[in-house]
């Protein structure tokens, strides 16, 4: 399977024995678990604890679904009584914050794309003692909000990894769209293509409409008829401007960033020449066992430093081996 290597990915493999192989927004309407689904064999026998999860996922995105699954299984193996919630609006994310703390929940994972909402009460969860992790998300920022590792992919690092292979392809005028204004990670990505790529011009859609994001994409592309590729950094996004290069009778090719199995059948296809994957099944399974770790034995993965879950380039030279796994819903 061809994938790009980073500092630390090894990690990932050397603390997740026996896992199966395993991308930024939402619960995909997924009712919360409790941490007793997707597990096999027998849970461990230490004492049961409570951990929260808590991210900025809006309703759709089904990353997030892949995220769950892997803290859900990590939750059974563990014995964690798994309190997941969200919302990508960041005052609330903040209060759900604040509602773990009020329930006294032996560990926290969070993510951080709008790190400086979160700070506050990330401070008042450490005063009270309760572990932090962060996944996904604020990487950068993580040690300096509480959490004593980050679970994800190093996102300037993955828009350079996208950049490099549209620059050896001869690619001069790309379309990167994010789908959430200010979300550090998005703004990242693409910071990282035009690193690579300097004639990249950005597009801010909205999200939680993919309505208007059809429409806004497809008029860029009717207006930019130098566009020679359109680069979505999520799967539904991604799977949307498809058909806004249809609608705009546009020559672009479509690259991503994510991945659930419908973007991966795209890459079989040839209609999507490639993503990147931050193996987000890993970021969820990772961050309930790390703290599972450091409340069995005081144990801190990462030494202090990120744990790198990505990035993984996944074309058409791998897409179908990843395919079943992405069926699976654990890529």
């Amino acid at each position: 399977m061809a994938q790009f290597s980073w500092r630390k990915a090894a990690l990932v493999a050397a603390v997740v024995p026996m896992m199966a192989l395993s991308a930024c927004s939402s619960s995909g309407g997924k009712p919360a678990d409790s941490g007793n689904a997707g597990g096999a064999g027998q849970a461990a026998s230490t004492p049961r604890m409570k951990v929260a999860l808590i991210t900025h996922a809006a309703a759709g995105d089904t990353f997030w679904d892949i995220v769950r699954k892997g803290a859900e299984e990590a939750s059974s193996k563990d014995n964690v009584e798994l309190l997941y919630t969200s919302d990508p609006e960041a005052g609330r994310q903040a209060q759900l914050v604040q509602q773990a703390i009020d329930q006294k929940v032996d560990g926290i994972a969070v993510t951080l794309a709008t790190p400086d909402a979160l700070k506050d009460v990330l401070k008042k969860a450490t005063d009270a003692g309760i572990p932090i992790v962060s996944l996904n998300a604020g990487e950068s920022v993580s040690a300096q909000l509480g959490a004593f590792t980050h679970f994800g992919s190093n996102e300037k690092l993955a828009g350079e990894a996208v950049g490099t292979r549209l620059a050896s392809q001869n690619v001069q005028h790309p379309v990167c769209v994010i789908q959430q204004q200010g979300h550090v990670g998005l703004e990242a990505r693409c910071a990282g293509v035009k690193a690579k790529v300097p004639g990249t011009e950005i597009l801010y859609v909205d999200g939680k409409d993919m309505t208007a994001v059809q429409s806004t994409a497809t008029a860029k592309l009717q207006a930019a008829k130098d566009a020679d590729v359109i680069i979505g950094l999520g799967a539904p996004i991604t799977l949307t401007l498809l058909k806004s290069v249809t609608d705009a009778g546009s020559s672009a090719k479509v690259a991503s960033f994510d991945l659930n199995a419908d973007l991966a059948q795209k890459i079989v296809d040839g209609s999507v020449i490639f993503t990147v994957d931050q193996q987000p099944w890993l970021q969820g399974y990772m961050s309930i066992d790390s703290l599972w770790q450091a409340k069995r034995g005081g144990f801190k993965l990462g030494g202090g430093q990120p744990v790198l879950t990505g990035p993984t380039i996944v074309d058409k030279s791998n897409a179908s081996d990843v395919l079943k796994f992405a069926q699976q819903g654990v890529r």
